[in-house]
């Protein structure tokens, strides 16, 4: 049976990765935040973006409780992608106001119904739901992108982890002896490598 025991916890988790993702624009420029960090464009402020899209729409329209503020429809060919960049007009602090807005927004939904409650998700092959699977969905859907933010970070200064106090345990020539330690076992274990 799914309690509110389980409403609660993956709720608690939602609420810590959200606060992680924000966290992983602290300290860098506009540039840095904004800029294509692998072949398709991913980039930090852009997963907060499609974080608070796609958050703001499993616990809105999903559960006919739509978010107060305009979001491109599900299906509008024209908007697709859109929400995993940020445009030259879009600050860093819209978006987080969004991403914050739109936790609210969730946060209401979840408190306000039970863990059973029906959902629909038409652009999904079952589209029947209930509040646990979007709870489920979308604490997995945010720690995917937890984890790209903690790789494109690290690409950028060096910062790991959930937040700043995680980087302070080891220093560079730590990493850089692990590094080091990593690619000589990558070698080993092909010696076709030249």
């Amino acid at each position: 049976m799914i309690d509110e025991f389980a409403k609660e916890y993956l709720h608690d988790n939602l609420r810590w990765i959200r606060k992680a993702m924000v966290w992983k624009l602290d300290g860098l420029s506009e540039y840095d935040i904004r800029r294509p960090l692998t072949s398709t464009g991913t980039n930090l402020l852009g997963l907060v973006k499609h974080s608070a899209t796609w958050e703001a729409r499993y616990f809105g329209e999903v559960f006919g409780r739509p978010f107060p503020e305009p979001l491109p429809h599900w299906d509008d060919e024209a908007a697709s992608g859109t929400d995993l960049w940020a445009a030259e007009d879009e600050s860093r602090e819209q978006i987080i106001g969004l991403y914050r807005r739109a936790w609210e927004h969730a946060d209401a939904t979840i408190e306000a119904l039970d863990i059973d409650a029906p959902g629909q998700v038409p652009w999904w092959p079952r589209p029947d739901v209930k509040l646990f699977n979007i709870l489920v969905h979308m604490l997995t859907e945010t720690n995917r992108h937890a984890g790209h933010a903690d790789i494109l970070r690290e690409q950028l200064d060096g910062a790991v982890g959930a937040q700043s106090t995680d980087m302070q345990e080891y220093d560079a020539a730590y990493w850089e002896n692990h590094r080091g330690k990593v690619e000589r076992a990558a070698r080993a274990a092909d010696p076709t490598r030249i």
